[in-house]
């Protein structure tokens, strides 16, 4: 068993004020299960709408929808809208089902909710040692030691939670020693031939793929599509340029693979907020030494 000194479950009235958009934390528990009598129907409860945020640290339970019915064994979360057509209980073994999880309100992360579980799915597996999952482990510790102790600290702290979330489902393996081969191959590929490239066709035919399983790979792991990654890769050598050479934008446009140089402050513009002259010469905005794509 991890912890077993912070099982409990731990409830949060906060008065949040309306006007402000805090995240309201509901509750956040570590709890171990034993038996059959742990069951909840999504339809029945009382206390929504609520987003839950289950996850397995030991043994298994069962989360079913109408579509699907999972066993969410070790590493394996579920999300879940309350109400809603789920269910989700212990299976009636004898091994117990040891959880972490979070409720909390829908508003302001609903948007964020939809678009994490359209990406990882309603049963995901996740690393136990994930960012998402050390945050999930310390709400609770907090809750235990009687830290939460305002909607400020709460709404942080579940802040925190979801954009990890949302980072790990909108880019995969951030360690590109995770990746498949072809990925890594093709990030490679994309850093070396960057000037000369034509586009992601061209890349796939290099990798011996299709055009549409490295759209799709590239995009999972790397968290761009290929020539999102090429246009980064372009405007950031472009920078070094602009910032270390005499080299009219023009030439720029040229030496990192673009046919034209509009077309060039177009993309500048668009990845930046500034053209190549502004940039270079710092007017109108922060003279930056470099910039995070």
């Amino acid at each position: 068993m991890n912890n077993p000194s912070s099982y409990g479950v731990y409830g949060f009235r906060f008065s949040e004020p309306d006007h402000l958009p805090l995240c309201n934390l509901f509750a956040a528990g570590h709890d171990v299960v034993t038996d059959a009598s742990y069951h909840w129907n999504g339809m029945e409860r009382t206390d929504g709408p609520l987003l839950l945020f289950q996850y397995t640290a030991e043994g298994s339970g069962i989360f079913e929808t109408e579509q699907e019915t999972f066993r969410i064994g070790s590493g394996r979360a579920f999300l879940a809208e309350i109400p809603g057509s789920h269910r989700y209980y212990h299976p009636g073994d004898s091994v117990p089902w040891e959880f972490y999880f979070l409720l909390f309100r829908p508003q302001p992360l609903l948007p964020l909710w939809e678009d994490i579980k359209s990406k990882l799915g309603a049963a995901p597996a996740i690393v136990p040692g994930s960012r998402p999952i050390r945050i999930l482990r310390d709400i609770v510790h907090e809750a235990y030691s009687g830290r939460i102790s305002d909607p400020y600290i709460a709404s942080s702290l579940l802040h925190q939670f979801m954009m990890e979330l949302g980072r790990l489902s909108s880019s995969g393996p951030r360690d590109a020693a995770e990746w498949p081969t072809a990925v890594r191959e093709s990030v490679q590929f994309i850093e070396e031939r960057y000037s000369s490239m034509i586009g992601q066709e061209q890349l796939a035919e290099q990798m011996g793929l299709s055009k549409f399983h490295l759209l799709r790979t590239f995009s999972k792991y790397v968290g761009l599509t290929p020539n999102e990654y090429l246009n980064r890769t372009r405007i950031e050598r472009a920078i070094e340029l602009l910032t270390t050479t005499d080299l009219s934008i023009e030439a720029i446009a040229s030496r990192v693979g673009y046919s034209s140089g509009s077309y060039f402050i177009k993309v500048f513009q668009k990845l930046t907020g500034q053209t190549p002259g502004s940039f270079r010469s710092g007017s109108g905005s922060l003279n930056y030494s470099r910039l995070f794509f």
